[in-house]
């Protein structure tokens, strides 16, 4: 059975809240758990109507939040200075909070968008520049210890409260929660085809006259659904498809946006920061044989190790500005995922002085990988040509704690659910001789992971 130490939790909150002064504006309490199921937890709360949620796991199951409700909101309209306008105000808000020791204290979680500069669509209408919350109830899975953290404001709190306590109460029954089936796709389409191959064709010249040396154009396809799509089914699927993955959703009003991406951006661990190069990548092979035949292609081919390259060299750059020593593999390896392999190289930073881990997300995004080379010039080609408003596509999303310590991914493989319709993206690097054709055909391989959780088909 599940205990969960309901009347200890709530003893903590009344404990904390006679503790509190006239520069308290909310607390935080943090109880250790049994297991508690995190796809669980995570549809529980739509069913006590939390409002928003949150998850996120690492490739290795290391780290898992589910956040349900919101306590704090920090949000950016406007483009600048948003990554220390978000910065300033979670400290801003760590010094109005009472919390245990025991625990790691609230947590913030969200995301950024791709440029804010580029043309607005109302397709993002929920999604700002930047936006992160402090969720009500946090469930926490860190290295086989789960705890519950429950941060709530000070005054009137009554009906945060009686939600907890009903949410604590229903956690401790051993029911098993039947996820309903997900909606059957009844039509795919592709969005501006035609356009997107235009792009790539004007792309290449433009990178063979020297106006830039690559930039990476991304596209949508569009899944209508015969009935709301749910999203614990879908996160369900991730997480069974793509176990290596990071598997996150964040829901904004009524729509989610979830995915499984094998990029790491930036983690921080104290003095140590971590950072993945993923750029090059071809499909898995069919056969064992194949498979090795196509990773060893992927691995000679000079394109591909050309584009990986420039993702090495400005992740160095950025990490060496910031660390005082950087260690990096010589050669990259492949990382395999079920439908994609990719060519991946490690980075590890070391720094004996106080690192900012958001400005670390501000200098590292986005990498080559994302937007391209030279950074600003591939930025600005991305707006005038590419048929698409990326929204938080390709963007920033991860976690960052009271300390200071955090990481994020790149929101790659991911899809927009709005309703009983949900738009997917897909990239590719663009350099000089790049085939507008074969980039179509790499990004339909990338459209597969999310195809595959939701169910669709391109037939």
């Amino acid at each position: 059975m599940v205990t969960l130490y309901t009347n200890k939790i709530q003893e903590q909150l009344h404990m904390m809240m006679k503790m509190a002064n006239a520069n308290t504006s909310f607390i935080s309490v943090n109880e250790k758990t049994d297991s508690v199921d995190p796809l669980r937890f995570f549809h529980l709360g739509e069913k006590f109507s939390f409002g928003q949620r949150f998850f996120w796991s690492d490739p290795v199951n290391e780290a898992v939040y589910v956040g349900l409700g919101c306590t704090y909101s920090i949000e950016a309209r406007h483009h600048e200075n948003r990554f220390a306008e978000v910065e300033r105000e979670w400290k801003r808000f760590i010094e109005q909070v009472l919390f245990d020791q025991k625990g790691r204290g609230p947590l913030l979680f969200g995301g950024f968008s791709f440029d804010p500069l580029k043309a607005k669509t109302k397709r993002w209408v929920n999604f700002p520049e930047a936006k992160m919350i402090v969720p009500m109830m946090l469930l926490s899975n860190v290295k086989g210890e789960s705890s519950i953290t429950i941060t709530i404001p000070t005054q009137n709190n009554e009906e945060e409260l009686l939600r907890i306590e009903q949410m604590l109460a229903l956690l401790q029954q051993e029911t098993i929660v039947p996820y309903k089936h997900n909606a059957t796709c009844v039509k795919m389409f592709e969005i501006e085809k035609d356009e997107w191959l235009t792009a790539v064709t004007k792309a290449t010249s433009d990178i063979r006259n020297g106006e830039l040396g690559k930039v990476v154009l991304a596209r949508e396809a569009r899944l209508l659904f015969d009935k709301r799509i749910n999203p614990t089914v879908v996160l369900k699927r991730l997480r069974e498809q793509q176990p290596f993955s990071y598997i996150f959703a964040f829901e904004s009003g009524s729509d989610c946006f979830l995915g499984a991406s094998p990029e790491q951006l930036v983690k921080k661990d104290d003095d140590m920061c971590y950072s993945t190069c993923l750029a090059g990548s071809i499909r898995r092979g069919k056969t064992l044989k194949e498979d090795e035949e196509l990773g060893n292609w992927l691995l000679q081919d000079s394109k591909n190790l050309h584009e990986h390259r420039f993702v090495v060299d400005m992740i160095k750059e950025a990490m060496l500005k910031v660390c005082d020593e950087v260690i990096i593999p010589d050669q990259p390896s492949l990382l395999k995922m079920r439908d994609i392999q990719h060519l991946y190289t490690p980075v590890r930073g070391f720094s004996r002085q106080p690192i900012s881990l958001l400005s670390l997300v501000e200098r590292l995004h986005p990498t080559p990988a994302l937007g391209g080379t030279p950074r600003s010039k591939a930025l600005q080609k991305i707006r005038e040509i590419e048929p698409l408003d990326r929204g938080w596509y390709a963007s920033p999303i991860g976690w960052l704690d009271a300390n200071g310590n955090g990481e994020f991914a790149v929101a790659i493989r991911s899809g927009l659910l709005q309703g009983n319709e949900a738009s997917i993206f897909a990239g590719c690097g663009v350099v000089g001789d790049s085939d507008p054709l074969s980039e179509y055909e790499e990004t339909r391989v990338k459209f597969k992971p999310m195809l595959s959780a939701l169910g669709g088909s391109e037939k």
